[in-house]
């Protein structure tokens, strides 16, 4: 996959993202402070707007997308979506291509580095009930087709926002509402899932 089919990866997911505002921010004023929906189209926007201007290779696009979030304003969503690109950046190729091989590895690495830095599990009511499905499907596939990867990896993202709705929020303002929180999807696992939704468009 060369670095523009992997742009326009990116930019689909940012796409649905950015169409789904009102959606996420619905689903934030159950339990949160209402912000996600703009939290995450300003994200969305900046990582489209990097990924086009970007003009090195496969780790400089993603080292630019993480960079144009870090100066964002916003909520809970900017930092966490910082360090999970910046983790993407970390051992992604140099040059303009990348394989399902370097697609593995980069998606554990920045898995990992948002690990340590949220603590939170699947179950915990967050982005990670979508991210984690969606980063051990990309793990475990073993073939070299980058589209039946993201697509694995979408469904898994898909399956795990859908799943936290009958989880207990354990992070953030949300968990103060207990099993309140039950039934509703957590507003960054069903962004997050869109994200993967877009991965998956080549």
């Amino acid at each position: 996959m060369t670095k523009a089919e992997f742009a326009i990866r990116l930019k689909h997911g940012c796409a649905l993202i950015a169409a789904a505002e009102e959606e996420l921010t619905e689903i934030d004023s159950h339990f949160g402070d209402a912000d996600h929906g703009l939290t995450m189209s300003k994200i969305a926007k900046a990582i489209a707007e990097a990924v086009e201007q970007s003009d090195g290779g496969v780790q400089a696009m993603l080292d630019d997308a993480a960079m144009a979030v870090m100066t964002l304003n916003g909520g809970s969503a900017v930092p966490l979506w910082n360090t999970w690109l910046d983790g993407l950046q970390e051992e992604a190729p140099a040059g303009s291509e990348i394989n399902a091989e370097e697609l593995k590895t980069i998606f554990t690495r920045a898995l990992e580095e948002l690990s340590d830095m949220s603590g939170a599990k699947v179950g915990d009511k967050t982005m990670m009930d979508a991210l984690i499905p969606a980063s051990e499907a990309i793990a475990a596939y073993t073939g070299n087709d980058e589209n039946e990867l993201f697509r694995l990896a979408a469904k898994a993202a898909a399956n795990g926002a859908e799943a936290s709705k009958g989880f207990v929020s354990k992070f953030g303002r949300a968990k103060s509402y207990g099993e309140k929180t039950i039934g509703t999807p957590d507003a960054g696992a069903v962004s997050m899932s869109y994200f993967f939704q877009g991965l998956a468009q080549g």
